[in-house]
Order: structure tokens, then sequence, then C-alpha cells
């Protein structure tokens, strides 16, 4: 049986394909059973404790616009509150999810190159592509919470391991924390690669959302590059896949574009605008007490725990989204308290959870040109525009409403905090920004303090199994 291990080979037993998975002397044999395990690969990160609901939920939560109510750790509480020990199942369940993902990106490389590649002809360098991918991911999904952003140092700070060697037995756990810029070395090389060899589109918009095709790869590459700081790049990656005006679009791949109704982007998951998102139906779930819609929609509604509710001092107290905007009808009110309604599916939840969307590539864009251009500039305030007016068409921003390039910025970051609540993106604008998350209150009840970048708490802990079983990470 081929494993699947995390960071460290002790977990080797516990993650192993089913009983009727080919060994891995037959594995290679066929395209069909190479294929069937890069499906695999996308398995891995939609696991509960990944991409398919607990990153965005852990993302958000830590920041300021969600405030906690249930106590129960089991349900994002410590990551809410910042109170995470090394112990925590969170912190070694989504250290684990990684890893697990990773090797098994790494023994399909493995394989590949030792039988694959000529089993599979020309669909080769696909499926390599794909495995990368997924490992590009996996990785920055890592560095998010257990590194210090990019930009404190440039990249000079302890990273996590960088696993690039599939792990099948014993003798393999040792090894030391590459340097962030090393890490993201990698994911921009393993990008780079996706870009050159996936395909430009698939055969159905459902492909083309659940599986990376060259636009995915490049707007990964926007997202790293932000997380970075290097605006220059961002700039030279989104024009690929942006027009020079609007109405934006991608001339190239899969036309991605804004959808005209912002609802229309949660209720139909394969739209153009949805370039990467995990998929659920009937016969794949998302995991218990796991799924996106149990956390924010109020408890009771459709068998969802209500666990955290909009923050009235966060970005739903914001008084420049006006009641116009049609993202605030995202929203139920219950009990006295508004929930994020993005999510509406009754249990057991199958609504896909969305990890990158045309409107950040545009977004991104828009911020990387201010903060590299002299002037207010004509496009980055018509990228922003774009954004705003689909769900507000009220609000139409001029250069004349920006004094200076900051004040752009601030525009453009205030537009992602309100486009992406609830999509686990919050916290990674202030990780890069290397900002404070801010302070935050219950009503009558906890306070959580602001956590400064100097704080102990500003990153997870390493998991204390790690720690248990590979002797050089510190």
């Amino acid at each position: 049986m081929i494993l699947s291990t995390t960071g460290c080979v002790k977990d080797a037993n516990l993650e192993t394909f089913s009983r009727t998975s080919f060994s891995d002397a037959t594995v290679f044999e066929t395209k069909d059973r190479i294929e069937n395990q890069v499906r695999g690969l996308y398995a891995g990160l939609r696991a509960s404790n990944l991409l398919g609901s607990r990153y965005l939920i852990y993302n958000d939560v830590r920041a300021e616009n969600f405030l906690s109510n249930d106590p129960n750790r089991v349900t994002a509480r410590a990551a809410w509150e910042f109170s995470e020990a090394d112990t925590d199942n969170e912190v070694n369940n989504l250290w684990n999810a990684c890893y697990t993902v990773i090797n098994r990106a790494n023994l399909f490389l493995d394989g590949m190159v030792e039988k694959g590649n000529a089993v599979a002809g020309e669909d080769a360098a696909r499926f390599n592509a794909e495995a990368r991918f997924v490992r590009a991911v996996a990785y920055y999904s890592l560095l998010q919470f257990f590194a210090m952003p990019y930009p404190d140092g440039n990249g000079s700070k302890p990273g996590v391991p960088l696993r690039l060697v599939g792990i099948k037995g014993g003798g393999m756990n040792d090894l030391a924390r590459s340097t962030v810029a090393q890490v993201y070395g990698q994911i921009i090389d393993d990008l780079n690669f996706a870009e050159t060899n996936l395909p430009l589109n698939y055969s159905s918009a459902e492909l083309n959302t659940i599986r990376a095709h060259r636009n995915t790869a490049i707007a990964f590459k926007v997202r790293a590059y932000l997380s970075m700081a290097d605006y220059p790049s961002v700039v030279t990656e989104a024009n690929k896949i942006v027009s020079a005006s609007a109405p934006f679009a991608a001339s190239t791949g899969v036309a991605h574009a804004l959808q005209a109704n912002i609802a229309d982007v949660f209720s139909n998951y394969m739209t153009t605008e949805s370039i990467f998102s995990m998929p659920f139906n009937a016969n794949e779930q998302p995991g218990g007490q796991s799924q996106l819609g149990f956390y924010y929609m109020p408890n009771g509604v459709g068998g969802a725990a209500g666990i955290f509710y909009l923050n009235p001092s966060g970005i739903w107290g914001e008084p420049s989204w006006t009641a116009a905007d049609e993202r605030r009808d995202m929203t139920v009110v219950n009990d006295g308290k508004t929930w994020l309604s993005k999510y509406p599916s009754p249990g057991p939840f199958l609504d896909w959870a969305p990890i990158i969307r045309y409107s950040d590539v545009l977004l991104s864009l828009s911020e990387a040109i201010a903060r590299t251009s002299s002037t207010v500039d004509t496009r980055a305030v018509a990228l922003l525009n774009a954004v705003r007016n689909r769900a507000d068409a009220t609000t139409t921003f001029t250069t004349g409403d920006f004094a200076t390039n900051d004040a752009l910025i601030a525009a453009i970051l205030l537009e992602r905090n309100i486009e992406f609540l609830g999509e686990g993106v919050r916290s990674l604008d202030i990780l890069r920004l290397v900002q404070p998350f801010p302070a935050k209150a219950v009503p009558g009840g906890v306070s959580v303090n602001a956590v400064a970048p100097s704080n102990q708490a500003y990153l997870w802990p390493l998991p204390s199994e790690e720690v248990r079983y590979n002797k050089l990470i510190n």
C-alpha cells in the first residue's frame, strides 16, 4: 500500500489509501490509475482540516470580523482567542493535513520519474503539473499559520520543513525548517512549472473550477507574490489574465470574469468567476463539525450550530459599506445577532468552499498597481470600481477621491475585507502587511486583546507531534 505520511513517519499507518488501492508496484501501470492518483491529491486538499473548511474558518476568525458564540475549543474557539497550544488538535491536524497532501504529491512525482512518465506519455507533464500545483498550495497554507510573513525579514525567518521526496518508511523524520524565502521559492517554482504544463482549460465548467488549469496557477502566483510583497511580480502575473480595461476578463484559457450578480457565485459554484473551489456533493460531504454553514449560520437553522456571528465593530459596522450594497444581503438576523449566509445550504452543508475568485485577482492587481505607481492610477481605480460597482451601483470612485496612493490602497484593502468576508482572506491580508490582529470583544462577555507581530501568539506553535518525532525542528 502507498502510505501518505505527514511531517513525521509516525503517522504513516494513520493516513493510508483505501483497502482497494493498488500497490506502489502497480499503481503507475496504466494512465487511468495515474489519473486516479491525481484526483486523490485534490481530495487531500479538500480535507475538512484543510481547504474543505477549517483553513478558511481559522483565517477568518483569527481576525476581527467574527465573534464567538461557543466556548468549545473543538470548534475554533482557540483560534479565535489566540490560545493555541502545541498539543491542540487543530494545530496538529492542520499541519498533518498539509504534509499528508505534500507527501502524496511527492510520492506521486517520485513514481512518475520511476515509471509513470513513460506510461502517461503526452499527459505526463499535465499530471506532474497538477501534483506540483497541489504541493504549492499546501506549502502556502502552512506558511500562513506557522511562519512569520515574508516582509518581516525579507523571508529570512524560519519557515517549515521543505520536504520534496516522498516518505514510504522510517528514517526520514529529522528535517530542519527552511527559511520562509526558501519555501516561497519552491512554491513559485512549482507554480511556474504548473503554468507551463497545465492545460488552458478542461471540457466542462466543473473541471475548470475543481482542477488546476493554466489560469489557476497564475492566480495562485498572484496570491503568493502578494504575500511576499513583490508587487511588480503581482502586476506581471495578473496582467496575464486581466484585460487592460473594463470590463475586465481573461483573454486566454478559461474566460474568467466577474458575475453580474454576486449572489450567483454562491449558488452556481461553477461560474467563470470561481477560479478554484473545493467541491462537495451527497457522496463526498464535508467532515463533521467542519462545514462552513455549520459555523456561520445561526443555531438551529438547517442544522447549523451558530458558532461565529458578525462583529458589529468589525467590517460589518463599516460606515462606508452602504445599505445599497448587495453583499449586505448575504446575512440573516437571529437572536439579535447578524450571521453570514454565504453558505446557506442546510445539513449536510454541501456549499462549495471558494478558495480563489477572479475578484481577488482584480483587487490584488489594483493594489499592486497602486503600490508601484507614482500617482493615483486610473486603472487601479477602475479595477476597484469593477468589484464595488458589481454589488453597489451607487458607489463609484474617481482618481480625485484619493489624495494619495496610500488613500487608494486603504480603500482597496477595505474592499477586500468586504468582498471576501467568510472566505478565509482577512488574516492573509493582516499577515502579509505584518499588522496586528485587531482586538475584539463579545458584548458583556469575553474580550481578546490585539495581537502584535511580536507576540508569540501571532503564529501557531509548532505541533507537539512534529517536535516529538523530528529532532531537527525548533
